[in-house]
């Protein structure tokens, strides 16, 4: 039992120390693709906390962003965090699709005014389709 308790700590300890280093990255690297690529996860969390308590996003909406959130904070993962580069990327490939899922049934400006980040992120993953007029 203790060796579990062990694993799961360093596990934890993992996933807040990657988190921590997203956060850091996103508020010290220069203006660029790096910089937005470090803030986008923690971007995503943000999005999904605005949105889940928007009353002007639909139900079904809603629950596809709060799969996604609660997908991107559970340290359980198809590809382990501590795998340097490719570790995020099955959270960032569930948080795209429910995005854009989102995209087609919620106005875009409510996604925008959500949206922490880069405008220009939100709207390259949305589309030329995504939203409807609000």
């Amino acid at each position: 039992m203790r060796d579990w308790l062990v694993g799961l700590g360093v596990g934890v300890l993992c996933l807040v120390g990657s988190w921590a280093l997203l956060v850091l990255l996103a508020r010290r690297l220069p203006p660029g693709i790096m910089r937005d690529l470090a803030a986008f996860l923690p971007d995503c969390l943000t999005v999904v906390r605005r949105l889940r308590r928007d009353p002007r996003v639909p139900r079904r909406a809603r629950v596809a962003i709060v799969v996604a959130g609660v997908w991107l904070a559970s340290p359980i993962d198809l590809i382990p965090e501590f795998l340097p580069v490719i570790g995020p990327l099955d959270d960032i490939v569930v948080v795209a699709l429910a995005l854009r899922y989102a995209g087609r049934q919620v106005p875009r400006q409510v996604l925008l005014d959500a949206w922490p980040g880069e405008p220009r992120l939100l709207l390259r993953l949305l589309g030329d389709a995504g939203g409807r007029a609000g």
